[in-house]
């Protein structure tokens, strides 16, 4: 069996979540201050891909990114950049997909914290950077691991949206859950149940390790 596939997607997975949390983390965190119709419609265009078919993101992607047209062909002529059938283009994809997962969990957290957090670090002198770094994430260690988690195990799975921006190139694009289709469609049913025996227990040792910290978080006598 070519491992090459589970090594992209870990890869994917990995370049995905770093990417998502330097992006969601602000974010996140400007989303949970106050409410206003702006941040109304963008928390619903972050939330489309949860209720959006892979394929229809991945089909607009691929026309916006097209070296034939829109966004693509500009990119292609002015930084000589090619997202279609490219890593690049999964990692893109795959940081558009997974957002809503990254951001939802830090999101809701942060919201739940009191404000007098925030309030007696500003009157300690602290600016609103260094209270979110040093008051606020502290205080919501149990969400930011469930939104990694969650966020690397749903890329691990993506299918739709990476193969219609991405194709099925080998080394390059073929990441496992391609692999696994390409298996059955071969009818090579034992190289498709490696791959998935593969995928499950990944993800499967991801979530039991959320639930695991977070028990023992609520157990512990210093919380």
């Amino acid at each position: 069996m070519d491992l090459n596939p589970i090594w992209l997607t870990l890869k994917l997975a990995g370049i995905t979540n770093v990417l998502l949390l330097a992006i969601g983390l602000p974010v996140a965190w400007w989303l949970s201050r106050g409410r206003s119709i702006f941040k109304v419609i963008l928390e619903a265009i972050i939330t489309m891909p949860l209720v959006l078919p892979p394929s229809v993101l991945g089909f607009y992607l691929l026309l916006a990114f097209s070296p034939q047209h829109g966004m693509g062909k500009w990119l292609q002529q002015t930084f000589d950049v090619q997202f279609v059938f490219s890593f690049k283009g999964l990692v893109l994809a795959s940081v558009i997909y997974s957002m809503p997962f990254m951001l939802g969990p830090i999101k809701s957290a942060l919201q739940q914290l009191p404000v007098s957090l925030s309030q007696a670090s500003y009157s300690l002198g602290k600016s609103r950077w260094q209270t979110f770094i040093h008051i606020l994430l502290p205080n919501i260690k149990p969400s930011l691991l469930t939104a990694i988690v969650l966020t690397f195990a749903h890329t691990l799975g993506e299918f739709g949206v990476v193969l219609m921006i991405g194709g099925n190139i080998p080394n390059v694009t073929r990441v496992a859950s391609i692999a696994v289709y390409d298996s059955v469609e071969q009818m090579d049913y034992s190289t498709a149940n490696a791959y998935s025996l593969i995928l499950f227990a990944i993800t499967f040792i991801l979530v039991v390790s959320v639930f695991v910290f977070n028990k023992y978080r609520l157990k512990s006598p210093l919380e």
